[in-house]
């Protein structure tokens, strides 16, 4: 059980979405929008989130989207990691989420609610990431389509009132070579040491990582080592390691130095897969 009381709000469109948290925090109620709510349950119990209204986003028929239209697959923020691998529109989205928490989660956990999250893993934003796609936010200012490498810095950087609404991606990063893994310090248990996603498109290698610092990203520095291909792998790799932001994770769930050994490897499996595809 939660700590706290708050009401319970399920508007059936986007502009009841917006009013009502406007109507909300005018009154001082603190609002909160969730799809899956996995992540208030969980930090709710610890004091760590804390409010007197929850706006539930997942009957908005916007954010339940999982199709095609044109040359882009859209999907919702309210679609389910489960639904996502069910359906498995964009392979690489597919089994990056079904790698996160486990499978009685996945089922509540949501896209939007991952990538939103307070938590520093947030793996369901790597495929994105590596696929130039485009953000549908909507809040007091209407609605808006942004390039997802310009909205999320370290998180996604969304106005009070603002939530995410729906992420497109073109087919041709869907029809990629990919790689994806997910390390963790026990094979099947706990949070991942680190969780590593990667393309090759316009013949270069794209790879975006989570777990490695306090927040996931995609470095082009990074991508620009592994990609001179005048060097050998391992020092591709060692000028990759070389470029990373900082800083480097260094917890129970690993060392900081352990952390870099583990993303060394995972790096040249990296190039050995994708380097000729």
């Amino acid at each position: 059980m939660l700590p706290f009381d708050f009401d319970y709000y399920k508007p059936a469109s986007l502009k009841e979405a917006v009013d009502l948290y406007q109507n909300l925090s005018q009154q001082g109620n603190n609002p909160m929008f969730i799809s899956g709510g996995t992540e208030l349950i969980t930090l709710g119990r610890i004091d760590l989130v804390y409010t007197e209204a929850v706006i539930d986003l997942k009957e908005i028929a916007e954010s339940k989207v999982m199709q095609f239209s044109g040359e882009h697959l859209v999907l919702g923020s309210s679609v389910t990691l489960t639904e996502l691998g069910e359906e498995n529109l964009f392979p690489l989205l597919s089994k990056t989420a079904s790698e996160i928490a486990d499978r009685t989660a996945r089922v509540k956990i949501t896209l939007g609610g991952n990538i939103c999250a307070q938590i520093f893993y947030r793996e369901a934003i790597l495929p994105f990431l590596l696929s130039d796609s485009q953000v549908v936010t909507v809040g007091p200012e209407g609605v808006k389509v942004v390039p997802i490498n310009e909205i999320f810095r370290k998180q996604l950087q969304l106005s009070p009132g603002e939530f995410l609404v729906q992420i497109a991606t073109e087919k041709r990063f869907i029809d990629a070579p990919f790689y994806t893994f997910k390390r963790r310090q026990q094979w099947y248990t706990g949070y991942p040491l680190i969780t590593i996603a990667a393309l090759k498109i316009d013949n270069e290698i794209r790879v975006a990582l989570s777990g490695l610092c306090p927040f996931p990203f995609r470095s082009q520095l990074v991508e620009a080592a592994l990609n001179n291909k005048g060097m050998p792998e391992a020092e591709r790799v060692e000028r990759a390691l070389a470029s990373l932001p900082g800083p480097i994770l260094d917890d129970v769930e690993g060392s900081a130095n352990y952390r870099l050994f583990v993303l060394r490897n995972l790096l040249l499996d990296v190039l050995e897969s994708l380097d000729k595809a």
